[in-house]
């Protein structure tokens, strides 16, 4: 029996993040999920669509809205590789998630430090798969580092 738990599904989104790094796109991914199904599957498009929204959190909320048919995320988990950004936590606010899981923090542009606030309803959980997602981020510029 397959247990559906935050670690489960962060999993998905690793798997996500890691579709971005095939494509040379930052390796965040994340997930959408409701009643422990996934609406919305997503990972960083910035370089492909030649876009700074295309973050991995801005196409999931898309997909899942496009999805159940209507802009607000209520009764939904996001599971994100990488703490939400400003822009991305602003979108989040207005979709009105109930949740957000996040794996990695992000000291540097995370919107946290920004000081950018989520929903009130909204519940966040930090440090799911950390290490995973961590790594991911790290060895990716590590390599970009190496090529300059």
């Amino acid at each position: 029996m397959i247990l559906y738990d935050d670690n489960y599904f962060m999993r998905r989104a690793i798997e996500e993040a890691k579709i971005a790094l095939q494509k040379n796109e930052v390796p965040v991914g994340a997930v959408i999920v409701s009643d422990n199904q996934i609406i919305a599957r997503a990972h960083n498009l910035t370089e492909t669509l030649n876009d700074v929204t295309a973050h991995a959190e801005m196409q999931a909320i898309t997909s899942a809205a496009n999805y159940i048919g209507g802009k607000y995320l209520k009764d939904c988990t996001l599971y994100v590789t990488l703490e939400p950004c400003q822009m991305c936590a602003g979108a989040l606010y207005w979709s009105q998630i109930s949740k957000i899981v996040i794996g990695a923090s992000d000291s540097h542009r995370g919107f946290r430090v920004m000081g950018t606030k989520t929903h009130p309803k909204t519940k966040i959980i930090y440090g799911v798969m950390a290490s995973e997602s961590k790594e991911l981020i790290e060895d990716f510029f590590k390599e970009k580092r190496k090529l300059k």
